[in-house]
This record gives structure tokens, sequence and C-alpha cells, in this order.
């Protein structure tokens, strides 16, 4: 007799038949519900693992800022006499011009001191470089600097051709463009960091021959 079904019919005088599907069939002495949570406290690990990355990136970046902040706000800008191979001018029709272009530069940013200055060529004195700028606490040194260049806009002589150049070991950014006059196009550049801010006008010079110029005369002016 084929014994298929003793699940399904008392056998004489023996007891119940037992239902196999009342109690679920276990793989494992484990709690079912333990296993689903393993992948989701994983998830959760892994989750705020990489809030941690994000939150630890965004204070290390804080204080780099904060560190070239505090590296750059006190700065000291001179105009020496000599700088760079040039000779500062100090004749009446040159202080007249430099004090100008101070006057303009300081109404167009708040500055706790403020200079102008122009200097000589002594191999040709159609290339006198015009200085001016100053000091202050800038939070945004680039953003400023092209606020400057974007003014000089409303002069006659339109900035063009903006581009940065290598600032030097001072850091912070530097930028030159092209601009014209009465004497034909001439190059222009600035350079601003966290405690100060300086543009140069450069007569007969191009962009390429005034960046590497400025970068050194800006070596000879600024400390910190």
């Amino acid at each position: 007799m084929s014994d298929a079904h003793l699940t399904e019919r008392p056998v004489d005088g023996g007891p119940e038949p037992v239902d196999l599907t009342d109690e679920p069939i276990r793989l494992s002495n484990h709690d079912p519900d333990e296993a689903t949570d393993r992948p989701r406290s994983r998830g959760r690990r892994v989750a705020l693992g990489v809030a941690a990355a994000v939150v630890v990136a965004g204070v290390v970046a804080s204080g780099v800022a904060g560190w070239r902040v505090f590296q750059q706000k006190d700065t000291r800008v001179e105009t020496p006499a000599q700088l760079a191979g040039l000779q500062r001018d100090d004749s009446e029709p040159a202080r007249s011009t430099a004090d100008y272009l101070r006057s303009g530069f300081a109404a167009d940013i708040e500055l706790d001191r403020s200079f102008g200055s122009v200097y000589r060529d002594p191999a040709d004195q159609r290339r006198s470089v015009l200085v001016f700028g100053g000091t202050t606490l800038l939070w945004q040194p680039e953003r400023d600097l092209d606020s400057l260049f974007r003014l000089m806009a409303d002069e006659p002589g339109r900035v063009t051709g903006l581009r940065k150049v290598d600032a030097g070991r001072l850091g912070g950014v530097m930028k030159c463009g092209t601009t014209s006059g009465d004497g034909g196009d001439f190059a222009v550049c600035g350079w601003a960091d966290h405690g100060s801010a300086v543009m140069a006008m450069f007569p007969d010079r191009g962009v390429d021959a005034a960046g590497p110029l400025f970068r050194q005369m800006r070596e000879g002016m600024q400390t910190r």
C-alpha cells in the first residue's frame, strides 16, 4: 500500500496526523527580521559615512580658506623709488596723474589705504607705468577684481581679452587685458588677494610683456 497520504488520515488507533503547514520551515536559527535589518543597517552606515566625509571635506575647505584669509589680510603695499628696473617719477605732472588715478580707484572700492604712482622706464619715456590701488580686507578677491575691470569699461577705453596670468609667490589672482588710449592699444593689469587690490596701465606694452613686469613690480611692492 502506498504511504503517500499518511498525513491526510489517521491510522487506526494512532494519533492525529501532524499538519506540516502549521509552522514555517526555518533554515536558520536567526530571527528573520534580523536578516532583513542587516542590509538596511549597512546602508545606513554607508550613508552616514558618506555624509560624514562630505562634512569633513567642507570643514577642511573652510579651514584652508580661513587660513588663506588670515595669511593675506594684513598686507602692506609700498612704492619704492626703484622698482623692477623702473624709477618712480616724483615730478608734479606725474604726481597729479597718480593722485587722479588713486582718487578714482578709491571711489570704486572701499580701502583702508590707497596710493598712486608713476614709474618711468629709463630706456623709453613713452613706456611709463601708472600703478594705483590700496589695501583692505577682501573676502572675494577675484570677484572684486573683475568688478574693477568692468568699471574701467565706463572709461573711453574698454578692457578686452581679459585673462589670468601667473600671480607668482604672493598668490591671489592676477589678470591682464587690453585697452586703448591716445597712443593706441596698451595693456592693463590688476592683482587682488584678501588684503589688497592694485591695478596698473602699461602704455606701449602688450599683455605678454606687461604680465611678467607687473608680477615683478608686485613682488617689490607688497609685503605681509
